[in-house]
This record gives structure tokens, sequence and C-alpha cells, in this order.
């Protein structure tokens, strides 16, 4: 999902549109765009006019802005230069909704966006509207050559919306965290009565030379690129993400009160913020944890991916439990021989799931897994649980452009390449993404002190 400091997006540009695609396309992409456009419209469905307007901190943007702001950008990059005649809506949208693009002109300040009382929710709805008849116009009625102009900025737009889509989520969690009466998003949570997904198993890879970025057709944001080699030592991966059940126990061995973990940014972080536990979770009364998701507040599920946690504390668990971040070369060689299967948001179960997480096997048929050997190996590990859907994953790579990379020229270069700064990569997406978003080569950042998206832990550990 897409962090940077100013507008938390993340991403690239789409890759050039195949030439001599059939007219008859153009349907498909009208049914691609219904269905985008309509999934974010969903979305809001459970949201009152008051929950539109709410920005509960600098970080998150109102839900009413997440709405405005996706159809600006078909306005701004589609429709005005796609689109003959088209004279836009209000002149004052282009200065409210604009995120960061600096090449298009000047922006509300983002810390700020709460402020924006008018337009209306229902003028917004309105502004959707009427961009989503125009963009049909267009889809409809444009010539070959301005179609193959407009195609990949369409289809760019689409990612654009599924990455709001995720915000909008996490940004309505945040907010309805800092309302007392604690209000639930979804329907009441379901009873859960896991097993536990078992030990950690270790899966073990040997070192090598690797192909890593996109490779072939399809849509790719540019940071995925170019597709280049990279060595990766041996190392071992973590069958499964670290369980909430582990992360108490880091917490009851004094695990935000010693130094020895912590890098200096996270132990100044941690006192500066008074950080005890993962964000959402509570402790009223001093017995037992709670936690606040999407459904609601309720009693912490032991066996599930602790989730809502920072750079900072991901590395300071991997510490302490003997172990290390993965980087993200190491997790997209893992990832590449895995089927690419999850929860994702159209299971609708909005927060990371005690189960075996691939959408499609209980945890019976995942098993219980086995102690590695003295080696630190376990040969008959079973696959990879949990490597998409559920939580992003923390890695311990910068996030810094590949070898040969290069940013788009104009605004829509602005999408990605200027945020390479400050920031750590995760993979694999999270209960929140979109399944018909998601590759494996995704790169997703955060600077590292940010736990408002779904992040969570899979752990690594050297071959020596």
């Amino acid at each position: 999902m897409k962090t940077h400091l100013d507008d938390p997006e993340g991403g690239g540009i789409a890759a050039p549109a195949e030439p001599g695609r059939e007219e008859s396309s153009r349907a498909t992409w009208r049914e691609r765009y219904r269905e985008v456009r309509g999934l974010t419209e969903a979305l809001c469905t459970p949201l009152h006019t008051e929950d539109y307007v709410i920005q509960s901190m600098p970080d998150a943007s109102p839900a009413k802005w997440h709405l405005a702001h996706t159809s600006w950008f078909f306005e701004t990059f589609v429709l005005k230069p796609g689109l003959a005649g088209y004279r836009g809506s209000d002149p004052h949208y282009a200065y409210l909704f604009n995120s960061y693009y600096n090449a298009v002109g000047p922006m509300h300040c983002r810390a700020q966006r709460g402020m924006i009382s008018r337009p209306t929710v229902q003028e917004v709805h309105e502004y959707r509207r009427q961009t989503d008849e125009a963009m049909e116009g267009l889809i409809a009625r444009a010539s070959a050559e301005e179609w193959r102009q407009v195609e990949p900025i369409v289809e760019l737009g689409l990612h654009h919306e599924q990455q709001h889509q995720e915000l909008l989520l996490t940004d309505l969690k945040h907010m309805f965290a800092q309302n007392p009466l604690r209000p639930a998003y979804a329907g009441p949570r379901r009873t859960v009565h896991a097993a536990g997904p078992g030990p950690v198993r270790w899966r073990h890879y040997e070192e090598g030379v690797h192909w890593i970025g996109h490779e072939g057709g399809g849509f790719h944001f540019d940071n995925e690129s170019p597709r280049h080699r990279a060595l990766a030592p041996a190392f071992q991966l973590a069958d499964r993400l670290v369980t909430n059940r582990e992360y108490l126990a880091f917490i009851n061995d004094e695990g935000y009160r010693r130094p020895e973990f912590w890098l200096s940014l996270g132990w100044m972080t941690v006192r500066d913020q008074k950080w005890t536990a993962p964000l959402y979770w509570e402790q009223p009364d001093g017995d037992g944890w709670r936690e606040f998701t999407l459904r609601g507040l309720g009693e912490l599920e032991p066996e599930a991916p602790v989730t809502h946690v920072s750079y900072l504390e991901a590395e300071a668990y991997a510490r302490w439990a003997g172990a290390r971040l993965p980087t993200e070369v190491e997790w997209e060689i893992a990832a590449m021989a895995e089927p690419l299967r999850g929860s994702f948001v159209e299971a609708r179960r909005f927060h990371p799931s005690p189960d075996a997480g691939d959408g499609d096997r209980t945890a019976a048929e995942a098993g219980n897994g086995s102690e590695p050997d003295e080696a630190g190996r376990d040969a008959e590990a079973a696959e990879l649980r949990q490597m998409f859907g559920e939580a992003w994953q923390w890695t311990r790579s910068a996030y810094s452009p590949y070898p040969g990379y290069a940013a788009p020229a104009g605004a829509i270069g602005e999408y990605n390449g200027k945020f390479m700064c400050n920031q750590y990569v995760l993979r694999g997406g999270s209960c929140a993404t979109a399944r018909s978003h998601f590759r494996r080569t995704y790169r997703n950042f955060f600077p590292p002190e940010k736990r408002w998206q779904f992040t969570g832990i899979r752990l690594a550990r050297d071959v020596r």
C-alpha cells in the first residue's frame, strides 16, 4: 500500500501499452474501470456523512479526500489531455485534491486536508459521477491513436485508485480508533479458535545469482524495474509470519525497555512516543490484551499474525528472537517459487487471520510443522505460508532505485522516484490490498517509524 511522507501511495508508472491492441479490448477496460471505481464506493457503504470528513493525523486523509483525489487523477492525467473540449469540474479542485505533483501546480497542505469542509460529501460523489461519465465517453470514442496514448495512464489510474482503497481502510481504522466509542467499520468479529500455526519451520535457500524485478508484459510500477541480477548468500526464511503470541513474549521479556535490541532511532522513538506494544493493542485494566480492528475492539487473537508494527519494532523483535529481517532480494527469491494466493481485501476479513493465510488451505491441512535440525535446516518444510496478503512484511532493505532505474519524464515521473529516501521496503500485500493490484515484484515502502498500515514480520537467518 505505499507510503510517502507527503502522500502514502507508493508505486510508479505503467509499462507502455503494447501496440496494435484490438478495439474490442475497450469493453474490457470499461468493465475494469467500473469494477475498481465501484469497489471504492462499496468500501464507503458503512460510512455516515460525519465519517467522511475527519483527518485523525497528518499521515491519514479523510475518506472524502480519497474519493476526490482519485477522480482528480483521472481528470488531470487522462481527461484533460485526452478528451478534446473537456473543461473539467470546479477549478479549485486542482488545488484541493492534488497530492504531491509539483509539475501540475500548487496543492493544499496535506496535514490540513481535514479542514476541507467544502465541497460537501454529496458534491464529491457528484464529482466522481461526472468523472466516470467522461471517462466512459473517452474509452468509447477515442481514436485508435488517442487510445494507444491514453491506455497506459488509464491503467495506472486504476492501480492508483486501488492503492487509495487500501489507504481508505487504514485511515478509517485510525480514525475510528480515536473515537472513545470504538465504532466498528464492519460487522462483528467472528470467534476464532485456532489451534495455532505450530513452531516456525525454516526454508533453506542456497547461495546464488538471481534475476530480480518485473519481467515480461503486464502492468508494473516503474520501481519494480529494470530487471537485474543480484547475488544472495545462502539464507533461511521462516515459513510463516510472527504471531501475536510470539510478539507478546517479546513484550513480557521487557522488550520495549531493553535498549540492546533497538536501533538508535528505534530506542529514541520508543521513549519519545512511549511505545509499549503494537499500535491498536490495549490493556485497559492491566489484565489481558485487547486489539482494535475494523470490526471493533475485542480480545487479542494469540495465533493471528502481529500487525501494525513499525520497521523499528520489527527489527528489535528479530534481534530478540536471534534472527533478522529478510532483504527484499531474499523475499523475492522465495516468493517466486510460491503459488500466488492469500487473503486480500476481496476476502473482506479486514484483519490478518490466524489460519494458514493462503485463502485455500485450513490450519489442519497446513500442519503443525517441525523443529529445525542442528544445522538450522528443515528440508521437509512445507510451502511458505502467509507469503501474500494478510500483512505487509518488513525487509531490511532501504528503498532505493534498482540499477539502471530512471524516473519517467513529466509529472507522472513524480509518482515514485522522488521518494527513494529514508524509507524501507515491504513485500507481500495485506488484508487491505486488492488481489488484482498485487504482483510478486511489488515494492511497498514506508518510513521506519510508521505503523498505521497492516505491517507485520517474517524472520530470516544467515547460514553459517
